[in-house]
């Protein structure tokens, strides 16, 4: 993976610019001083040098969350002034907000969490403690779903498509109405929009879409949310094509008609989902998986060793996966088959005696709600035990179903006490967070080729930027009074194609967490439901027990693109509201001052009866504004 120090292209700074344009053609505030202020108010260029000069701008990461969206754009790794005084290790490194760790071992945090409360750590199984190998098992779960269609009578020439890897992402939205694939943001803005293989165009999109948006009604929209929805997802693709160019057809706006035979898109979807379930539960899919684990599955001799440091921290660490008994104890056994144990020192162990309790068969989310009856598996059968398990769960046994009530009334668990690692943002983030509180950390495997991308292709990064400049250059000396408007056709096609390389850089689709300037839909879950985030839960490695997790800021363009050291001077005096500094004149403030006690004395004595305790509130002492929610009810009250 590249480094993310490493320097793009020099990128040259016109002086004078007051403004710069976003990637959609709009312009944001340069300031007078010449910096250009981006998410997390770090400074990023400054043209006070001469015009000869050139910037070398670093590579950028999505650490801190840094996006293009409402004209902001990627924070800097480092602050950047060319003066005689320029200080870097003072200035230290602003993107990684203090984590200089290894680019590929960095958790990401969007609300602070501090490592040491965590009593309990979860796990999921799939694609979190077993990483399945992509594209390999996409491929496997494309075919063996393609043959299942087959097998119901779908003509033969499926057979003729084969999984592509750089089409599907996560987060689409299949719309059964129309057959589209769409990618859309956090709002249901369509981004892009897929009919089969073929992008709609914008004209065309809006006669589907007015306004190129479409509500969330699952009578009609289909997440397509996790990564085992990838070949789900490119099928989809494959049959709306398949049958809109199938010769003799006639493509109407919710299907396709061959003769006396119509195919609505949503009777195709049905019929793929019921194959994909099928495929799952009663299919090969799983018993092909244990037939090759090599092939299938990534196995990592770091992870004996990360389980037990976390019970060594004083914590539990349990496993709750949806996966029956005996693929889960396949699956497990391969992961912690080495001839040692956590130690090159220590005998093996058995998989079961790394975890203080073990539930399968959870029928996640439906466990975080109403669950199922908590039975105790026989180990030497894979039976449930009749009877409905009550006493405590005891390690190395291995238990079936329940609910999360049970769950932690069992093992002694508050909501924020538990910290659960999953990869499925509904199943495992979205309703242990929203329903139970728990502490979310979502696995996003993708992550990787994100971070690759974001950090290779600093060169198309570095020419936006420029593009972004000669914009602002083009309006530089034009107010209210302009009668004629500038020409920019040019550079908002230009600025469009590049966004498109960009785009494409990361596949077909684009980046999984955004399209040009906008955040996707999928990137306002990660945002709003998982605490931390990252490619793999084994970055933990890197990280102490007693770490505190702390999230950058979330700034508003107001406060992102204005540098703190701006003065600003409002066209009228501005009252205050604070009662510690006013930028009124000092005769002012006296007066005000005097006027605020003379009210409030008046108003004392005319309520000496007590019938009014406060006449106004008082200035708080301590401190009153919990921002940051990690922090415990004792260290509030100690502050002041």
């Amino acid at each position: 993976m590249p480094d993310l120090q490493t320097p793009g292209e020099p990128v040259p700074i016109p002086t004078g610019s007051n403004t710069i344009g976003s990637m959609d053609g709009t312009s944001a505030d340069i300031n007078p001083s010449g910096h250009r202020r981006y998410s997390g108010g770090r400074v990023l260029l400054t043209n006070s040098q001469p015009e000869s000069e050139s910037f070398t701008e670093p590579n950028t990461s999505l650490a801190t969350g840094s996006h293009w969206a409402n004209g902001t754009h990627p924070v800097p790794t480092r602050h950047f002034s060319l003066v005689e005084d320029f200080e870097p290790d003072l200035i230290g490194d602003a993107h990684n907000f203090g984590d200089e760790r290894d680019l590929g071992h960095r958790i990401f945090v969007n609300r602070s969490l501090h490592l040491e409360k965590i009593k309990f750590f979860g796990f999921d199984m799939d694609y979190t403690l077993a990483v399945y190998k992509s594209p390999q098992y996409e491929t496997l779960g494309f075919n063996l779903v393609k043959s299942r269609l087959l097998a119901m009578g779908y003509p033969n020439e499926l057979n003729q498509f084969h999984y592509d890897p750089s089409f599907p992402i996560r987060g689409l939205w299949f719309d059964s109405h129309y057959g589209n694939l769409l990618k859309v943001d956090a709002y249901g803005n369509i981004l892009i929009c897929c009919h089969g293989f073929r992008f709609l165009k914008q004209s065309e999109i809006y006669e589907h879409y007015p306004n190129k948006f479409l509500s969330l009604d699952e009578s009609r929209v289909y997440v397509l949310n996790t990564l085992f929805n990838l070949p789900e997802t490119y099928l989809l693709a494959c049959l709306i094509d398949l049958f809109t160019n199938t010769p003799g057809s006639t493509a109407t706006p919710a299907g396709v008609k061959c003769g006396d035979l119509f195919m609505s898109f949503k009777s195709i979807f049905q019929d793929v989902r019921n194959a994909v379930d099928w495929v799952h539960e009663k299919g090969d899919l799983k018993l092909k998986t244990v037939e090759n684990l090599e092939e299938y599955v990534v196995k990592d001799d770091r992870l004996p060793m990360l389980l037990t440091r976390m019970r060594e921290s004083g914590a539990k660490v349990f496993l709750l996966t949806n996966s029956e008994y005996w693929f889960t104890e396949k699956i497990m056994t391969y992961l912690f088959d080495y001839p040692h144990g956590p130690m090159l020192k220590d005998p093996h162990r058995n998989w079961k005696t790394y975890f203080d309790c073990i539930v399968l068969d959870a029928r996640k989310p439906l466990f975080f709600k109403e669950g199922t009856i908590l039975r105790r598996v026989d180990t030497s059968t894979g039976a449930l035990r009749i009877g409905s398990h009550t006493g405590p769960l005891q390690q190395e046994h291995v238990y079936s179903g329940g609910s999360c009530d049970v769950f932690t009334q069992l093992i002694g668990a508050k909501g924020k006490d538990v910290l659960y690692i999953g990869d499925h943002i509904f199943g495992d983030i979205l309703k242990s967070k929203k329903i139970r509180g728990w502490r979310t950390f979502l696995i996003i495997p993708e992550l990787v080729h994100e971070l690759h991308v974001w950090t290779a292709e600093c060169k198309l990064f570095a020419k936006l930027q420029s593009l972004d400049v000669t914009l602002g250059e083009t309006y530089k000396d034009l107010d209210s009074s302009t009668l004629e408007k500038p020409d920019i056709s040019d550079l908002r096609s230009a600025i469009r194609q590049v966004t498109h390389e960009m785009d494409l850089a990361y596949g077909m689709l684009g980046s999984l967490f955004r399209s040009g300037s906008r955040q996707t839909f999928f990137s306002s879950q990660v945002v709003r439901y998982a605490d931390l985030y990252a490619a793999t839960f084994l970055n933990l490695m890197y990280y102490p027990f007693c770490y505190m997790f702390r999230a950058p800021a979330m700034l508003m363009p107001h406060e992102s693109t204005v540098a703190h050291e701006q003065i600003f001077v409002a066209d009228s005096p501005v009252f205050s509201r604070s009662r510690q500094t006013s930028v009124l004149e000092e005769k002012e403030k006296e007066a005000t001052t005097a006027h605020v006690n003379a009210v409030s004395s008046k108003a004392a004595e005319q309520n000496s009866s007590g019938a009014v305790t406060h006449v106004r509130p008082e200035t708080p002492k301590k401190v009153t504004h919990h921002h940051d929610e990690d922090d415990s009810e004792e260290e509030s009250d100690k502050s002041g």
